[in-house]
């Protein structure tokens, strides 16, 4: 599985490679422990929006709609555990 980065380390890959343009963004993305085709990612995404998205990481609208993702987690996960231990009592029990 890749190692995912969070936004200000991807702001941070980008400002260095612009401090850094005499290293090109092979030079950058290996000081950097990144790929080249992550690095070249990141500045593309930044010169084409300002930005960098970063998915998975919690792009929600406001902190209520981030709780209530965590809770819907937690939620299922104490149901999963649920359904283990009564299958495991049903199995134990007979």
């Amino acid at each position: 599985m890749a190692k995912q980065h969070d936004k200000q380390f991807k702001l941070d890959a980008v400002q260095y490679y612009l401090d850094h343009k005499e290293l090109g963004v092979r030079g950058c993305a290996q000081n950097l422990g990144v790929g080249y085709s992550t690095l070249t990612k990141w500045l593309k995404d930044f010169r084409e929006s300002g930005d960098i998205p970063v998915r998975g990481s919690g792009n929600y609208a406001s902190d209520e709609q981030k709780e209530i993702a965590h809770l819907k987690r937690e939620l299922r996960n104490a149901q999963d555990a649920l359904d283990v231990l009564k299958k495991a009592i049903s199995i134990l029990g007979k």
